[in-house]
């Protein structure tokens, strides 16, 4: 792993403006680079479905010796993401028993950084360049860099079911051995997704269902001063059902929020409709489903109660990922992270990552933590040393799953 090179590779990235359905600049940036080191890079038709002006790059480079392994990331951010200027700054961080200046690379302070998730892009890509450059054996490994992660992870939910197959037409180093079950779907691929915050060595274990809640609530227009009676207001249900409801933490694993509310159209007039959207999330589908009831049920008895109607339309963005410290998975990267230097660390998220999609679709998905800090503000940063350690992590996996 060349230190000098990581950071580079991160800063080179960080002027390309890669929002949400505008990440085609990322994407020709990301198959120059994975072409040079001697990848096949194509591209899936999801544009088609997320709106994006590109689709999901997946790439592929045979290995020499049996076994498979893939990475991924996401090449768009969330705004503000125009003109972003990284800065490196010294740091003081602190732990149990230390305390220290380590260097990190910041936003100036008017946008966001895109460590989310532009450092997960650079570790991979210098993590197996040190790999084909060293010579070491290497599995077949896939590269899939996907769109819309942060609109509800839009663009894996569009990769086909059979994206993460190997070629029929490109030669692997698996074929013809035990591995084979790789080759053809039967087998899910480990694959390893870098879009998390806590240090590198971070392995999250768990990251829930989410469900997405829209309601429209009708009620009845009256003139406000001169006959109210007449009038059923579609905010008073709203308010009474929000207030109702379980919201926050629920428990341990279960959380829920009412996140957006919109109605009426001036002060003298009882308001006939209002949209509510919230959400719930648990790692067990049993709890987000009795949370979700819960919600339901609680806008169903406010309407009754106003003599009002609501229309409820429940969406699930993504299903759950659990791991168990046993599962072989877990004890491959608690491997390749004490071979990287680093200390294996098992975590759970509130948040969902493509790995929630991915590990429907042939995949052993896991999500991993990079180190990324305030990520989603302007007060975004990574520490250098943690860019180094992932792309040191992601050399170890290789080496790990070189049979």
């Amino acid at each position: 792993m060349n230190p000098q090179r990581v950071l580079d590779s991160f800063l080179e990235m960080i002027p390309i403006e890669s929002p949400s359905w505008h990440e085609a600049p990322m994407a020709a940036y990301c198959t120059e680079q994975l072409a040079n080191l001697g990848f096949t890079v194509t591209f899936d038709d999801s544009a088609r479905e997320t709106g994006s002006d590109t689709g999901n790059l997946i790439a592929h480079l045979p290995g020499t010796v049996p076994g498979r392994v893939a990475f991924s990331a996401h090449m768009d951010t969330v705004k503000p993401c125009a003109g972003i200027e990284a800065v490196i700054e010294q740091r003081h961080v602190c732990d149990d028993v230390t305390c220290r200046m380590v260097a990190a690379v910041c936003s100036a302070g008017d946008t966001i950084l895109s460590a989310d998730d532009k450092a997960g892009i650079a570790a991979i890509f210098e993590g197996v360049r040190s790999v084909v450059e060293s010579g070491a054996p290497r599995p077949d490994l896939t590269v899939l860099l996907t769109t819309c992660e942060e609109q509800s992870l839009l663009g894996s939910s569009a990769l086909a079911a059979d994206a993460l197959q190997w070629p029929a037409d490109l030669p692997a180093a698996s074929r013809g051995t035990e591995c084979e079950g790789l080759l053809d779907g039967t087998q899910a691929v480990p694959l390893f997704v870098l879009d998390a915050d806590g240090a590198p060595g971070t392995i999250i274990m768990g990251a829930p269902y989410h469900f997405t809640l829209r309601a429209a609530i009708s009620g009845r227009a009256a003139h406000a001063g001169v006959e109210p009676e007449c009038g059923v207001s579609a905010i008073q249900i709203a308010s009474a059902a929000v207030a109702a409801m379980p919201l926050g933490r629920i428990d341990e694993c279960t959380t829920a929020n009412m996140g957006h509310i919109e109605g009426g159209v001036a002060v003298n007039i009882v308001p006939a409709a209002c949209q509510l959207e919230g959400e719930c999330r648990s790692l067990y589908e049993d709890r987000v489903m009795a949370q979700r009831d819960a919600m339901t049920r609680a806008l169903e008895e406010a309407a009754a109660q106003f003599g009002g109607s609501v229309d409820i339309a429940w969406t699930v963005d993504y299903p759950a990922v659990v791991h168990t410290a046993d599962d072989a998975i877990i004890q491959h990267l608690e491997a390749a992270a004490r071979a990287a230097g680093l200390e294996p660390r098992h975590a759970i998220s509130g948040g969902g990552a493509d790995a929630n999609v991915l590990g429907t679709k042939g995949a052993d998905a896991i999500t991993l933590g990079i180190g990324m800090t305030n990520f989603h503000s302007v007060d975004e940063y990574i520490l250098v040393e943690d860019l180094e350690a992932m792309a040191r992590y992601v050399e170890a996996i290789i080496a790990e799953y070189t049979a």
